[in-house]
């Protein structure tokens, strides 16, 4: 349970309103973390607009699978659900359940693996990365561009997944995401017991 004491929807005013009201109009309702970062509604309003600099020139299915890398590597729930359920819009849910399961097994391209490879060394030991870990995106023909928006997305997913953590934000299970999809996301995770699974799956 969130350590915040956040805004009911009843008394949400101005930035943290239309925060709100976004969710709504996305979601059907207003997810648990998002009135936990609605707290400071500048701060919020500003990651989502680096994400939008970010991808400018970034496809979805793209921005997806480096979000669903590093929120696996980073053993984050949140993201894994949240961005499961971004990520149909560009994958249909059989082939989007093989990726969260194995990508390396999931039949994307060689240049896709070596992306989600690199968002998850990035979000694992980013200290221990040389310039050959980069060269290797250059080598499946990678941009400048397109390698430093990798990176940067890769680098945004570790400050929200981290944020949610450290303010221990309750995980929502959107109704829209189907039992094997969430089994899907969470089972990757090493901190998801069986008996957390079988929570998860039963909501």
């Amino acid at each position: 349970m969130s350590i915040l004491a956040t805004t009911p929807e009843s008394r949400a005013s101005g930035l943290k309103a239309k925060i709100y009201n976004d969710d709504v109009r996305a979601l059907g309702y207003v997810a648990s973390h998002t009135k936990d970062l609605a707290v400071n509604p500048e701060a919020y309003l500003a990651f989502e607009s680096l994400i939008s600099a970010i991808t400018q020139e970034m496809d979805v299915r793209r921005y997806e699978l480096i979000s669903l890398a590093a929120a696996k590597a980073l053993g984050s729930p949140h993201c894994r659900i949240a961005h499961g359920l971004k990520a149909l819009r560009a994958f249909d849910e059989e082939e989007l359940i093989g990726i969260a399961r194995d990508y390396r097994t999931a039949g994307l391209s060689p240049a896709e693996v070596a992306m989600m490879e690199y968002a998850e060394q990035l979000s694992t030991d980013a200290v221990a990365m040389t310039e050959a870990d980069t060269l290797e995106l250059r080598n499946h023909g990678f941009t400048d561009r397109e390698i430093l928006d990798i990176t940067l997305a890769a680098a945004a997913r570790n400050l929200m997944c981290r944020t949610l953590q450290a303010l221990a934000s309750d995980v929502d299970v959107p109704p829209r995401l189907s039992p094997q999809l969430r089994a899907a996301l969470l089972e990757p995770l090493p901190q998801f017991s069986a008996a957390a699974r079988a929570r998860h799956r039963g909501a």
